[in-house]
């Protein structure tokens, strides 16, 4: 009737729709659960799967993630590019992101000054060192040199082409543990023919295939490829022999050198001194665990760890060693 009351049928029936829709919601969520959490913690690694730097943050989220007390498992990612430098632009252009740290090392220390990068690991917030360890001297199984004598003899012959390779670029460790020998053999400066490859991955694949003759990388990185025979270690560059790896120092070659690649985690600039401190206080907790100790002897580091603050001077000591001998050697 017009002008009469309305019928409360809309109005029952809006209401039974809603009930329907909520079932469908509940029904849903009890089905496929609630949408995932974030992340509360994501490590950029700066070169492809498979070397040093992918190892490392594979094995920091690994030992974090079965700590009770820490935010659940950190989401490893990997973005490469530019020697490792578009993970560091990446890192700086995030600021105020504390959920995010960038794996780095000695390698990214020398790509950015190698390749001129507008940024530098100074730009971000240093989080903690984790550990170091030595390069190994490595040839194929089937190569002619049998010790690091019969290299070193043909290393310095400039008749002989030796090919020289490593997963670092220019200026990373692989290189400059490369570099530094030549030097104590006496090689004139810029005169070493290094084949940068992009991660351990591809030098491992191009030492295989010898397309390098020689090549030089983490003592842990290339681990499984010793035990079973497929590359024989000539040489390691830390203060003492290698379990597992039988090689001899340089030391006892009668080369006065000792070198060592080392990691670290870093953040984004202008995370805020408490976010700092959560995430350096994840990082000692997690240094004192059974699955990082374990990570430490099974790929031969050395704990190294030093936070904060003290990083961060290192980091700026790192800087000037690297300028200073990629000066020498006409690189810089």
């Amino acid at each position: 009737m017009p002008g009469g009351p309305r019928s409360p049928r809309p109005l029952l029936a809006a209401g039974a729709a809603l009930v329907l829709c909520a079932a469908a919601a509940l029904t849903a969520l009890a089905v496929w659960g609630p949408e995932p959490r974030p992340p509360e913690l994501r490590l950029m690694v700066p070169n492809p799967p498979g070397g040093g730097y992918d190892t490392t943050a594979r094995a920091v989220a690994e030992a974090l993630a079965a700590d009770p007390g820490a935010a659940g498992a950190p989401e490893v990612f990997n973005l490469q590019g530019g020697a490792g430098t578009a993970a560091l632009a990446r890192t700086v252009h995030e600021e105020g992101n504390g959920h995010l740290m960038l794996q780095m090392g000695l390698g990214l220390v020398a790509g950015a000054q190698v390749r001129g990068s507008q940024y530098t690991p100074a730009d971000t917030t240093p989080i903690a060192r984790l550990l170091e360890e030595p390069e190994v001297v490595l040839v194929p199984a089937d190569s002619p040199y049998t010790g690091f004598e019969q290299l070193a003899e043909d290393w310095r012959d400039p008749d002989t082409v030796l090919r020289l390779g490593g997963g670092s670029t220019r200026g990373g460790p692989d290189h400059l543990a490369l570099l530094l020998i030549g030097e104590e053999l006496g090689l004139e400066p810029g005169s070493l023919g290094y084949v940068r490859h992009d991660g351990g991955g591809d030098a491992l694949a191009a030492l295989l295939r010898h397309e390098v003759d020689v090549a030089a990388a983490g003592a842990g990185e290339y681990r499984h490829a010793i035990a079973a025979g497929e590359l024989r270690p000539l040489a390691v560059t830390g203060a003492e022999r290698v379990p597992g790896i039988d090689a001899p120092t340089l030391r006892e070659l009668g080369l006065d050198l000792e070198f060592t690649n080392w990691r670290g985690l870093v953040a984004p600039p202008g995370i805020g001194d408490a976010r700092r401190r959560e995430l350096t206080g994840m990082l000692a907790g997690m240094r004192t665990s059974p699955q990082w100790r374990k990570a430490l002897e099974e790929n031969h580091w050395t704990d190294a760890y030093l936070e904060g603050d003290r990083f961060g001077e290192f980091l700026e000591d790192e800087q000037e060693s690297v300028q200073d001998l990629l000066e020498r050697q006409g690189l810089d």
